[in-house]
């Protein structure tokens, strides 16, 4: 896998002029590989990273497909057909109007309960509660709230950020429906001349039984998002039974090493990676409340 050496060099330079003056050795230059976009041979299995850059503080009724292309064309990395555009989930929330100021909710009394302990806000658990099917766990005194959205996914705060997003009282909530963003941002790069290529939309999500973050799908358009191996013979012969990776899944992750937190690019490009085309959706990826055994 490689991954554009300027991107990498940039993401550096932003999250190292970031730190508190003195801190400077708390993060040390990348090593960069050697030959890094010259290519691996045809015979030997590699994919190309590309982070898009140059594009603005994007506002509600934004085509998003139009601009990213336009900034994939701008640094001299235009979309091929075949490519995975990775877009992160916030800048779609934004286009699509779905930021909130706080000072336009009213809590609930429901809210102001969950709040108290740890005196968070009880407006954002007012969202919470809102862009919710149910409180899935809870720890109270850290302030912890695990939620199944409107979506079926399974997260803290119901996806709910006030990262990145301007104004002191202002969060994002998550697209109302990602896949159809996902097919909406496909479709605007084809309609402004643009080629044919899968959409993935990601988000940050912790995990279950290991510490850390990484982004996950939550839209897909035009790529199966699992790469089915049952009934499939391994290397001994032995016919695999259960093993379906979730690539939509591991190309969000994979592509969150270009976009980062706080680098200010908000796309990547994956390309080389030969998925098998396909309506897509999010859906098959959230295990069913019925074979979940952790809930």
């Amino acid at each position: 896998m490689s991954i554009v050496p300027q991107t990498i060099m940039e993401t550096f330079r932003r999250e190292r002029s970031s730190l508190t003056p003195g801190m400077s050795h708390a993060i040390t230059a990348p090593t960069m590989p050697p030959s890094l976009t010259d290519g691996a041979p045809a015979n030997v299995p590699s994919i190309q990273i590309i982070g898009v850059t140059g594009i603005p503080e994007i506002r509600r009724g934004d085509r998003l497909g139009e601009i990213v292309s336009t900034a994939t064309r701008t640094q001299g990395t235009p979309l091929q057909t075949g490519d995975i555009l990775v877009v992160t989930q916030k800048v779609v929330s934004k286009a699509e109007g779905r930021t909130v100021d706080l000072a336009t909710v009213k809590p609930s009394p429901r809210a102001h309960e969950l709040a108290a302990p740890s005196d968070r806000d009880p407006r954002v658990v007012e969202l919470v509660l809102r862009e919710s099917r149910s409180i899935v766990r809870t720890d109270l005194g850290r302030g912890i709230l695990i939620a199944e959205t409107c979506h079926g996914f399974v997260c803290a705060n119901a996806g709910i950020d006030a990262s990145n997003v301007p104004g002191a009282d202002t969060v994002a909530l998550l697209p109302v429906d990602p896949d159809r963003s996902a097919r909406a941002i496909a479709a605007e790069i084809a309609a402004s001349g643009g080629p044919t290529v899968a959409v993935i939309i990601s988000d940050t999500f912790g995990r279950a039984w290991r510490e850390g973050h990484v982004d996950l799908a939550i839209g897909v358009a035009g790529i199966d998002p699992f790469r089915d191996y049952r009934g499939t013979p391994d290397v001994q012969g032995m016919v695999l039974k259960v093993t379906s990776i979730a690539v939509a899944d591991e190309l969000a992750a994979a592509a969150e090493m270009v976009t980062g937190k706080v680098a200010q690019v908000p796309a990547a490009i994956v390309r080389g990676y030969p998925f098998n085309p396909g309506p897509g959706g999010v859906s098959g990826l959230i295990r069913p409340v019925e074979t979940d055994l952790f809930r």
